[in-house]
């Protein structure tokens, strides 16, 4: 069995990422689902369920806790409507759930959409408040998400003897990428010297190495493989798409076993995903890839726990311009969540969208010639979970 194959997109919508003040959460949940169901040509009556994915609603109030923030701003009522909070990878776990709800059998047609509301309180009042004040009382000490990869981007230079000329390749890239994508949070071209020059947020880290905390949603409409064409004639199918937990929250740093140059939780997803897809080489097989950058160096090991390079060649791939638009395997056309912001449980969901964009030829400046096959990737819990999706034409 399994659902590889069985399900298509045939909608998706992404609103504007950046600080959205002018919006509350459900405004934002409102204009991507709005969005998502124009482009799926279907009706919100039509829609039989749907998964929300929201890590940290209590970042700006009591919204996106619960399913009823997507049913009351779009009057979907009674239908089931759940939460999906997976770190960051809430966005493709919410859309692997409602894959698996449609490959059952239990509906037609369903909604994923993800939303974060991240800019309502300052930064320090964020995501480090969260690991300080809410934190376990020993180990999350110093325990941030700059501070946890920059020990990764160590290590990979100690072993792999890079430097951080490697970290200027993929943020340059992702930047100019960002450029070409009027959606995206930073829409302007770095230099190396403006790479160079930053203060170091920890080191070997600055600040063009680091994603922002953004405000934005994304949300996608799927239904049955064997449905979709009698719906629209430009849909994609989901030929893959799995999650993997591979360590605790607290825990991830303290695991022997772990190097600090890869992340168990990518790699088990992607086993899963491409064996489900039927995929052999990654390598070969995809086209174009949107992969988990919340920070530079992680794009980097990413490359390598995906299987698109081997172990300490990754970095290889950025300053090669293997992964540039243009180049043999585009990585994060998009901007990736350098530019476009990390609003988290909608990041997934955004990346599908790209990918989805890419297939069927429409993403403007950003897109690749000749794109058949597609992956979007998050990491998450920092590096306890990961989702892979593997999608392509029909």
């Amino acid at each position: 069995m399994g659902l590889g194959g069985k399900v298509a997109i045939i909608g998706t919508g992404i609103i504007k990422y950046g600080e959205n003040f002018h919006q509350s959460l459900t405004d934002m949940v409102y204009e991507a689902v709005t969005l998502a169901l124009a482009d799926a040509k279907v009706e919100r009556t039509q829609l039989q369920a749907a998964w929300l994915g929201c890590y940290e609603p209590m970042l700006y109030g009591f919204e996106g806790n619960s399913g009823t923030f997507v049913s009351d701003p779009l009057n979907l009522f009674p239908i089931p409507v759940t939460r999906v909070a997976a770190y960051c990878a809430s966005g493709i776990e919410a859309v692997r759930n409602a894959a698996l709800a449609v490959a059952s059998g239990e509906y037609d047609i369903v909604l994923a959409v993800g939303a974060e509301k991240m800019r309502e309180v300052p930064s320090r009042g964020s995501l480090v408040a969260q690991a300080v004040n809410r934190g376990h009382p020993v180990i999350a000490k110093g325990r941030t998400a700059p501070s946890m990869f920059a020990l990764v981007a160590t290590r990979y230079f100690k072993e792999y003897g890079v430097n951080e000329e490697a970290l200027c390749a993929v943020a340059l890239k992702n930047h100019y990428h960002g450029s070409l994508n009027p959606k995206a949070h930073f829409q302007k071209e770095i230099t190396a010297e403006m790479h160079a020059r930053a203060p170091k947020v920890a080191e070997p880290l600055g600040l063009f190495d680091c994603c922002p905390t953004t405000d934005g949603a994304a949300a996608a409409i799927l239904t049955r493989a064997d449905l979709a064409p009698k719906l629209t004639d430009r849909y994609t199918i989901i030929r893959g798409i799995a999650y993997a937990v591979t360590a605790g929250y607290w825990n991830t740093q303290f695991d022997p076993s772990w190097n600090f140059t890869s992340f168990r939780s990518t790699q088990e997803a992607a086993k899963a995903a491409y064996r489900m897809a039927g995929v052999t080489d990654p390598a070969k097989a995809i086209d174009v890839a949107e992969c988990h950058d919340c920070f530079t160096i992680t794009e980097i090991v990413n490359y390598e726990d995906l299987g698109f390079a081997k172990p300490g060649e990754g970095w290889k791939y950025a300053t090669g311009g293997v992964t540039k638009l243009g180049g043999d395997l585009p990585v994060n056309t998009s901007g990736g969540l350098k530019s476009c912001g990390h609003p988290i449980g909608s990041s997934g969901i955004r990346m599908i969208d790209n990918i989805h964009d890419q297939l069927l030829g429409r993403a403007g400046k950003m897109q690749v010639k000749g794109a058949t096959m597609g992956l979007a990737h998050n990491l998450g819990g920092p590096g306890a979970v990961a989702a892979v999706a593997v999608l392509s034409q029909p």
